[in-house]
């Protein structure tokens, strides 16, 4: 157990901009407690374990399966999960601080599913971290797993499809949230010799995952979304009763 003096110093040689394997290296603090420290720097209490809908034989989905279903996409999109204090895992979402709405729910979201019922915020340069800790993430989340996402299959359990299944626009809407956004794109056209210019707003979802690609788009499919895939990163949709559904339903970030 460390003392306060110690993560107060550790956490201001980390704000003067120094690595956390420097700032390990000179307190002789492993970087995962730095880390850790970063969101609260507060000792944990000697806790209980919150039970877990998914431990046990008698596993069950979240009680809150719209929410979980929207921390399903932004977890694909921009979370990861990784090891934390006591055998427990803080799950972590980043978030563009352009868009306070989104930390707002992505906070909402985490509270909603984490087995504690509480988040926490990271600030970095540009972007918020939403951070929520427990023991059960890998229960929830059971793509986590080594390496990056997209190095590895990513693939729904039958009980998360059910969810998606039963909430599609949620997960799409995280997605969105995460890795994607809704933009003005615009072209020029010769009428009468004369150019006009018309613009015309699009979706963009973009990740490097071809298994997060896929469960993207085949949750458009069954939505009736009309979508193109450019290149293997990127897909589009731009057709306007496309886009008017994706408004109705997902919208700009905020």
């Amino acid at each position: 157990m460390h003392d306060m003096g110690t993560r107060k110093r550790a956490l201001a040689l980390v704000a003067q901009g120094r690595s956390l394997n420097s700032v390990s290296k000179e307190t002789g603090v492993s970087r995962s407690a730095i880390r850790s420290w970063q969101s609260r720097i507060e000792p944990l209490p000697r806790m209980q374990r919150t039970p877990c809908s998914r431990c046990g034989p008698a596993a069950a989905s979240p009680s809150n399966t719209a929410a979980y279903s929207y921390l399903l996409g932004l977890y694909l999109g921009d979370g990861c999960i990784s090891p934390g204090v006591r055998a427990g895992y803080f799950l972590r979402i980043a978030c563009a601080n352009a868009w306070p709405g989104l930390i707002e729910a992505c906070a909402a979201a985490i509270e909603a599913i984490n087995p504690s019922m509480k988040s926490n915020r990271v600030q970095a340069v540009g972007y918020t971290s939403v951070v929520g800790y427990s023991h059960h993430w890998p229960c929830l989340f059971p793509q986590h797993g080594p390496g990056k996402k997209h190095e590895r299959s990513i693939a729904l359990e039958p009980w998360q499809q059910e969810i998606v299944d039963a909430y599609p626009w949620e997960f799409i809407r995280g997605l969105i949230h995460s890795d994607g956004c809704r933009m003005t794109n615009w072209t020029e056209k010769v009428i009468g010799g004369e150019h006009k210019r018309y613009e015309y707003p699009r979706y963009f979802f973009t990740n490097k995952s071809s298994d997060i690609i896929r469960l993207f788009t085949d949750t458009l499919d069954t939505l009736g979304v009309d979508w193109k895939q450019p290149n293997s990163r990127n897909i589009s949709i731009a057709r306007r009763a496309s886009v008017s559904l994706m408004d109705t339903h997902v919208g700009p970030k905020y």
